[in-house]
Order: structure tokens, then C-alpha cells, then sequence
């Protein structure tokens, strides 16, 4: 039977135990804590504005009567389009209809008067003038024999002064006629009153006229009706707001934007909006107006932009998510904005691997994506960044490369 081998001293076995034990823990340090880590890459980056805004319209009119009275007819429904000149509602008119009739009456009364004067006073006084000036010359000849013969002892001298009282009258009728002549003329007295009763009765019919046209609303330009708060038989007072027409125009869409954003905002840029009723559809629009002033209440500026071509869903007042582009890079070396710290401070830093070891990099950044920066100056592609929300001093490390972000 052949002898078992001897078993090795136990202190042989011992030291070979301790060796291989320093080695694993000594090469735990070499190789370094594993962490997460995000690689710098190349790409496209858009920097954008999100906010909420609301569909507006340019302006509204409101529309109302300018006189009491009793609603006889509505010719349109809330939501209907209207054309300019389209009367929309009517009041009852027939008093207001009566005035004008009698206006027009008078106005002709007035016409026919100077018609009168021009054809018929104005030649008669002319006769009348013709004939007292005869008179007065037959009279005056009649007054010279009369003196001649009274001095020559032919007459007495009372028939002298009965010829000078015929000079007289026939005189006095002659400046009658030519006063009355004068008084008929275009520029005369009696011509300057019957135009000036005929200017009133103009403005007389002018004013039932207008009144009349008071009767009736009706559309002063292209529009759709929003509000209607009117029906047939209501009593309608002036100033009360009866119908609210949106004229035909450009939609524009506003929205209010923190005033921390003011510098990236720009006229003509870009944006992407959805109506929160239908979320899946997007359409365009442009800023086409950015307020002058900050709302100190809101903390935030007024921007409008303009849609050229609205959706056929889109209606005023309606709640939308706008996402306007204030900058964009076809290629932009970028990073995780969850890899910035200090991100807020004139001085931004990354933790970033290199060969294996983590140190502090500076920065210099660009645009700010949606979860993404650019990195301007300080790191190159194929850089490994660290969370910010890691913890971790300069030195050696294991870098887990997350793709994901």
C-alpha cells in the first residue's frame, strides 16, 4: 500500500491567501468607482420658448342703436359671416319715415318758392320799376311846363305845387320799384331768405334721413358675428350693446412671456403651435409684434404672432401651446443641461472623464435646448460628462456610458 502525500504546513498556505487578497483590493483603486456618464455628441439643437397663449382677434365692434325703439327683425344668427353693407337688424320706422315725407315736402315747398321768384316776382317787379319810371318822367316834364307857365303868369302857383306833388309820388313809386326789382335779384334780400329756407328744409330732410337710417344696423366691414343679444320685440335703449362682430383679418395669437426671456425674443421668428382642443395638429405662426413695455404685475411681456394660414378648427378665444424657435443650430457640440453645474452663474462647469480620470472642466455655452446645451468652448466630442446630481471628487473612476440622454 503505497504512503499518502503530506499535506502542506499551514504556514506555506497562509502568505499565498494574504498575497492574493492584497492584490484584489489593491486593484479596486486602480480601476476607480463606476458612475453614469453622458457623451459629449454633434448635432442639431433648437432653442425654443414654450408658452400658453390664447387665439386673438385684432379688434371687435361692437354694434348698438343710436335711438330708442322697438326691434322689428334680426337677419342674422351668432357664428354667421356678414359682407359690408349688410343690414343686420331693424328697428320700427314709420314715425321716422313720416319725418322724412314731411322733410321732403318741405324741402320741395322750398324749391318751388325760388322757383316763383325767378320766374315770375323778379319780371313783374322789373314791369313795375319800367312803369313807375315812366310815371316819374311824364310827372317831372308835367312839374318843368307847370314852373315855366306859372313864372310866365299862366298858372297859378297851386297848380305848381299839385305838379310837384305828382313828381313826388311818381318819385317814391319809382325807388319802390327798383327796391322791389333789387329785393328779387340773386344777391337781394327776398332771393337771400327763400335760399336760406331752402338750406334749412335740406337739412331738415338730411336729419330725418339720418334718423331713418338709425332704424337699421348694418355690417361696416367683412366679419362674422359673435355675440348676438337681441330678439324680435325687445325694446332696445342707445348705447346698449346689441350685437359683437370679429371683421374678416389676419389671426393672431397672444401670449404673455417671462420677462427673463425678452433677449431671445426677435420680430419675424418662428413658432409651432397647437390648439389644446386638438393637440395632435400643429400649424405655423410668426412673431409679429413684442410689447415695449414689462407688465410689472405679470412679470412678463405681451407677444403676438400672426398665422397666414389658420386651420379651419381654429376659433377666437381658443387656448393654444405655443413653441417659438429663437435659435437653431444645424450642428451644435452638445450636452445634457442635467450635466451643468452652477448652470445659473457666469462660470458653468461639468464634472467630465478623461483616460478614466474625473475632473472639473469650465465652460462656454450657446443655445439652450429642450434638455440640452450647447457647448461653445471647454469639451470635444466623445467627452464623458457626470450628472450634476452626482457627488463626486477629481480622480479615477469607471465611466457607465448612458446613451440615453
Amino acid at each position: 500500500m503505497l504512503p499518502l502525500p503530506k499535506s502542506r504546513p499551514l504556514r506555506y498556505l497562509l502568505p499565498a491567501a494574504v498575497v492574493l487578497a492584497i492584490g484584489l483590493v489593491a486593484r479596486q483603486p486602480l480601476l476607480g468607482e463606476s458612475l453614469p456618464a453622458w457623451p459629449v455628441v454633434e448635432g442639431e439643437l433648437r432653442q425654443s420658448i414654450v408658452a400658453s397663449g390664447r387665439v386673438r382677434t385684432p379688434q371687435r365692434i361692437e354694434m348698438s342703436a343710436q335711438l330708442a325703439g322697438r326691434v322689428v327683425a334680426v337677419a342674422i344668427r351668432e357664428g354667421d359671416a356678414v359682407t359690408p353693407g349688410q343690414v343686420l337688424l331693424r328697428l320700427d320706422d314709420a314715425e321716422l319715415k313720416a319725418a322724412r315725407a314731411q322733410a321732403q315736402a318741405g324741402l320741395a315747398q322750398s324749391e318751388a318758392r325760388l322757383r316763383q321768384v325767378a320766374e315770375l316776382a323778379r319780371p313783374v317787379a322789373e314791369q313795375g320799376r319800367l312803369q313807375a319810371e315812366a310815371n316819374w318822367q311824364q310827372a317831372k316834364k308835367h312839374f318843368e311846363r307847370t314852373s315855366e307857365l306859372v313864372n310866365r303868369g299862366f298858372y297859378s302857383p297851386a297848380q305848381l305845387d299839385e305838379a310837384g306833388r305828382a313828381l313826388a309820388v311818381a318819385e317814391s313809386q319809382l325807388k319802390s320799384g327798383e327796391a322791389q326789382v333789387a329785393s328779387n335779384r340773386p344777391e337781394g334780400a327776398d332771393a337771400q331768405a327763400i335760399r336760406a329756407a331752402l338750406d334749412q328744409a335740406r337739412a331738415t330732410l338730411a336729419l330725418a334721413e339720418a334718423r331713418l337710417a338709425y332704424a337699421s344696423l348694418s355690417a361696416p366691414l367683412a366679419g362674422r358675428v359673435l355675440t348676438r343679444n337681441v330678439e324680435p320685440g325687445d325694446t332696445v335703449q342707445p348705447g346698449k350693446v346689441l350685437l359683437v362682430l370679429a371683421p374678416d383679418a389676419e389671426t393672431e395669437l397672444t401670449v404673455q412671456i417671462d420677462e427673463k426671456n425678452i433677449g431671445l425674443l426677435a420680430m419675424g421668428q418662428t413658432a409651432r403651435v397647437s390648439a389644446d382642443a386638438y393637440p395632435q395638429q400643429n400649424f405655423a405662426a410668426t412673431v409679429a409684434y413684442i410689447a415695449p413695455a414689462v407688465d410689472a404685475q405679470r412679470g412678463s411681456v405681451e407677444v403676438r404672432l400672426r398665422v397666414a394660414e389658420p386651420p379651419a378648427y381654429l376659433k377666437n378665444e381658443m387656448t393654444v401651446s405655443i413653441d417659438i424657435d429663437t435659435a437653431r443650430r444645424a450642428s451644435a457640440l452638445q450636452i445634457p443641461a442635467e450635466a451643468l453645474r452652477d448652470a445659473s452663474s457666469a462660470a458653468p462647469w461639468v464634472m467630465v472623464v478623461r483616460e478614466g480620470v474625473a475632473q472639473k472642466q469650465a465652460l462656454r455655452l450657446g443655445v439652450r435646448g429642450k434638455g440640452r446645451v450647447e457647448v461653445v468652448e471647454g469639451l470635444a466630442a466623445g467627452d464623458l460628462v457626470l450628472p450634476a446630481s452626482v457627488a463626486v471628487a477629481e480622480g479615477r473612476l469607471r465611466p457607465v456610458v448612458n446613451q440615453e440622454k
